[in-house]
């Protein structure tokens, strides 16, 4: 059985992959450093809520020191510790990549050193840019959107060739990445940090991108969680969900618990793969659905008022991107077990971490 460090693995989303790990019998430690904007002060030390017999290391990914003594004896890293979400604004940019970006060099840099050669990494759905489009024409790239026309109310994509909108199609893992804001940039620089690693020392990697996750322990009441938190939120205020543009953005919300079955299926995948082979997978339910249509059956579930439409936009926001879940079913043998309904039922219901400061409190 693979001994695995989880880095982040107090967070939302690998928290969860260490419970799963566990309950398959794994030994798993944890490396995490607690970062403010994503941990509120009350939760520090958040090990105690991790099974107890979780090793736990409290410290900073970055940390070339701390991370070495981590790696100690580990066969394969899931790798979630990150800075997320479209940020506050462009100020963000340093701390992005600092977190994300040097973080995975830092730990890519002791792995190597360590001589492991097995890593798992929670990429995101936000590599592509947009989704796959069609127009008459047949498949066609769509254009950033301009502030002129989301000003005006038209949000669809609209073909370079014919002008008019063209229809979303799900998306597969060999379509060109196309970051459209700081966040999806370090994404794809983690990316290629993992590739590089993989080339130079014959490492194996499952790079995950994950569409829009939802589930119990998102963090609350922070600009930098997804919009299903943030419509979570509103609710407990006792507020309407706010939704951008005119809610037909088509996204695929997955449940983390897939998420983290997901994680499990990619680290038994990298075992006995050929060195230097690193394949990237969406981890998406399949079956896409609209902004509008989750705020609208969260609301419902949870018995708050019904979402409200808004028109407002942001810039960094893509349109459609809804994922083809081939691959991950094909190789990883990975399909999404909870479904839309059941998934948001039990959102409503969840525990939400403590809200969260603006900025993380660490360098």
């Amino acid at each position: 059985m693979p001994h695995v460090l989880v880095t982040g693995g107090a967070g939302f989303i690998g928290s969860q992959v260490v419970e799963a790990a566990v309950e398959r019998g794994w030994p798993v430690r944890v490396l995490d450093s607690w970062r403010g904007d994503v941990h509120a002060s009350s939760d520090i030390g958040l090990g105690r809520r991790l099974p107890s017999d979780v090793e736990v290391v409290h410290a900073d990914v970055r940390d070339a020191s701390a991370v070495f003594d981590a790696l100690d004896d580990i066969d394969v890293i899931s790798h979630h510790a990150a800075k997320v979400g479209l940020g506050v604004d462009f100020d963000d940019t340093t701390d992005y990549v600092d977190s994300n970006d040097l973080g995975t060099a830092v730990l890519l840099t002791q792995a190597a050193r360590r001589g492991i050669r097995r890593l798992v990494l929670a990429s995101s759905m936000v590599v592509y840019g947009e989704g796959r489009y069609r127009d008459a024409l047949g498949s066609a790239s769509a254009l950033a959107r301009s502030q002129t026309d989301l000003a005006a109310g038209r949000f669809e994509p609209l073909s370079p060739r014919t002008g008019l909108p063209m229809q979303p199609e799900p998306i597969d893992e060999d379509a060109p990445l196309d970051p459209r804001n700081v966040y999806a940039a370090t994404k794809v620089a983690q990316e290629n940090l993992v590739r590089a690693w993989a080339r130079a020392g014959g490492g194996v990697a499952a790079m995950l991108r994950y569409h829009n996750v939802y589930g119990p322990r998102m963090p609350g009441g922070t600009p930098y969680a997804g919009v299903a938190s943030l419509f979570r939120s509103a609710l407990e205020r006792g507020d309407a969900p706010q939704v951008f543009e005119d809610g037909a953005q088509r996204r695929d919300f997955v449940h983390v618990a897939d998420v983290a079955r997901a994680n499990l299926a990619a680290i038994e995948w990298t075992s006995g793969r050929e060195p230097g082979d690193v394949r990237a997978f969406n981890i998406a339910s399949g079956h896409p659905h609209t902004v509008g249509e989750f705020a609208a059956a969260l609301s419902r579930a949870y018995g708050g008022p019904d979402p409200i439409v808004t028109g407002e936009f942001r810039l960094g926001d893509v349109r459609h991107i809804t994922a083809s879940a081939r691959r991950a079913s094909r190789e990883l043998g990975f399909t999404a077990q909870v479904d839309f309904e059941r998934g948001v039922r039990e959102f409503a219901a969840a525990v939400l971490r403590p809200a969260v400061e603006r900025r993380s409190a660490e360098r």
